[in-house]
């Protein structure tokens, strides 16, 4: 892609919009870096003033849209703002962050979406990759721009990259050779105005697939089977089940669950039945993370095409992985009180999920933006397994009205306020878990800031107990 001398518009300017401008000036190009916000918000300014960018900042000008040759969007920025459609209607080409990665990238890719553990698998499948000899970058929706791993990228590696929806939106030639769907259920509504054209956009990342290609697919979950029978899919299908070999459309799956165990016929060395691990040996709590180490394992074979005699390496680090941060984390104990974060749950999914994690005597805290969710879906699991909830954000009312008759509920105006009446109501044996289904944005950062947010509070709980024995 020849950039040099190009005027290249980037709007949206957190950490990818600096990702992209680095790779942009790298490449020649003259760099426009805009954000609706005013500087004084925007804390990557001086970053992008040393790199040479022309700044434009509270508001997105049109006249910036119009006289550029290229303009590349960051995820969090919508691709139907009006100044946009001006520019496609004079013919500018508007392209994402991955998309933009894509066409610079070396090596081959594992794109990881789906609206629920993603991150999870796209961090395990790097490890599985690496423990089989890969040479692998992560990044992507995990936190690391696709377009920093450029320099890093080889010629003969793979790049393990989780594409959210936002991302998957607007890619145009970005080729997954292994392609994998976790899970799709309602999320991020108010951002693609209806599920379907949510489905949509995930679907993209078979856009540019060949027969070669592979991809790895939930067979248990509707929401995927009804993406694949609507929309289809071009590449070699590849099914894994949590609930024994056959999904739910009554095909063979690859992976599954038998007897406790985890089997495949996926090996390239055996059309039989090959006895992989023993859920007991999976470290992460909960069948949503069966899956998700089958997944991990599933794209990992389709990858390296990996035999028997390749397992043990690959069973050894599934033993040794703990999950990753926000992701139903152990915080501390306090008092026999279990605190657990799980702040990535940020739609009503994958707070089913967090739930079903725990049998019983759970205080969960819920609340933040709503994403135009139904929080009603939340309602038997509270009844089984939840004592109290605990209310925070801007989502609460909402919350709080669909939910009414399940549990008691608290509203609390603060994370600290939450964590401490978690606690008051709390007996020994009891679990607080912080899984709040909805977005982070009216009380914090992101999610990553909300979850440091409560383990510190849960931390300085624990240090005022310990001081108290």
């Amino acid at each position: 892609m020849d950039l040099a001398g190009k005027r290249v518009l980037v709007v949206g300017l957190a950490r990818s919009g600096v990702a992209v401008a680095r790779l942009l000036k790298s490449a020649g190009a003259m760099v426009i870096a805009n954000d609706r916000k005013p500087e004084s918000e925007v804390e990557t300014a001086g970053e992008l003033r040393d790199l040479g960018a022309t700044l434009s900042f509270g508001g997105h000008p049109e006249d910036l849209f119009l006289t550029a040759d290229l303009i590349v969007l960051s995820p969090g920025v919508p691709a139907h703002l009006e100044p946009l459609e001006a520019a496609r209607q004079a013919g500018i080409e508007i392209i994402s962050e991955p998309e933009l990665a894509g066409r610079f990238l070396r090596g081959r890719i594992i794109g990881v979406t789906g609206s629920n553990g993603k991150t999870t698998v796209t961090t395990l499948i790097g490890e599985l990759m690496r423990a089989a000899g890969a040479d692998v970058v992560v990044g992507g929706n995990i936190g690391t721009p696709l377009t920093s791993l450029v320099e890093k990228s080889s010629d003969d590696g793979w790049v393990v990259a989780e594409l959210s929806s936002f991302q998957l939106e607007m890619i145009d030639s970005l080729r997954v050779h292994v392609a994998v769907v976790t899970n799709i259920t309602p999320d991020h509504l108010d951002r693609h105005g209806s599920f379907e054209n949510y489905v949509r956009a995930k679907h993209r990342i078979f856009s540019n697939q060949t027969g070669e290609d592979h991809a790895v697919l939930n067979g248990q979950d509707q929401g995927v089977a009804d993406m694949v029978a609507t929309l289809g899919v071009s590449s070699r299908k590849h099914y894994f089940s949590s609930r024994g070999a056959e999904t739910i459309e009554g095909v063979t799956a690859d992976f599954y669950v038998r007897d406790g165990r985890l089997c495949t016929t996926m090996l390239r060395d055996s059309d039989a039945e090959v006895d992989v691990l023993g859920l007991n040996e999976i470290a992460i709590p909960g069948m949503h993370n069966v899956e998700n180490v089958m997944t991990a394992l599933a794209a990992t074979f389709c990858a390296m095409d990996t035999s028997s005699d390749a397992l043990d390496p690959l069973r050894e680090t599934i033993r040794r992985f703990k999950g990753v941060e926000h992701r139903i984390e152990h915080v501390a104990d306090i008092a026999g009180v279990r605190f657990y974060n799980d702040s990535k749950a940020t739609n009503v999914d994958s707070t089913v999920k967090a739930l079903e994690s725990f049998q019983r005597n759970i205080i969960v805290i819920l609340g933040g933006k709503d994403k135009g969710s139904d929080y009603t879906v939340l309602a038997p699991l509270v009844r089984e397994r939840v004592k109290r909830i605990i209310l925070i954000g801007a989502a609460g009312d909402k919350i709080a009205s669909q939910l009414e008759g399940t549990r008691p509920m608290s509203r609390s105006q603060s994370m600290e306020d939450a964590v401490r009446i978690a606690m008051e109501s709390a007996v020994d044996g009891d679990i607080v878990l912080l899984a709040p289904a909805c977005a982070s944005f009216d009380m914090f950062d992101n999610y990553e800031h909300r979850g440091r947010v409560f383990k510190e509070e849960v931390h300085r709980l624990a240090n005022r107990a310990e001081g108290v024995r």
